[in-house]
């Protein structure tokens, strides 16, 4: 898959110091974080309702994250379960100094629709 598939990002953020490492790149916790609330985005309104990470495939850091870097996540809901939706995010970074974008890393998050009850309910 590549950025052209996603129509746009489902979250841009830029990297701050405060989630940087002591040699200027970003945690990948960080990274992670942001990929979450990215697949997030689909999987919340496929489900129309409270859902929850439950796992988190393949993720691969390629190229690092610096402080001043703009973070794009796309998300894209890949298939779906009874209560389970699989989503691909794709993260690329946008350089201060360059308009052109890398890619960094790419991963697959598992979602599930809960009820109040914070139990598995069916997608509609």
């Amino acid at each position: 898959m590549t950025k052209e598939v996603f129509k746009e990002p489902a979250i841009k953020v830029i990297a701050m110091p405060a989630d940087a490492n002591a040699d200027g790149d970003m945690f990948g916790g960080w990274i992670l974080s942001m990929m979450d609330l990215a697949g997030a985005v689909p999987a919340r309104k496929r489900a129309r309702r409270r859902i929850v990470t439950v796992a988190v495939e393949n993720i691969v850091f390629h190229k690092p994250v610096f402080i001043g870097d703009c973070l794009e996540c796309y998300a894209m809901i890949e298939k779906t379960g009874r209560s389970s939706m699989t989503v691909l995010v794709e993260t690329f970074v946008e350089r201060r100094e360059k308009e052109e974008k890398e890619k960094i890393t790419e991963g697959r998050f598992v979602y599930v629709a809960i009820g109040p009850d914070r139990k598995s309910m069916p997608l509609d």
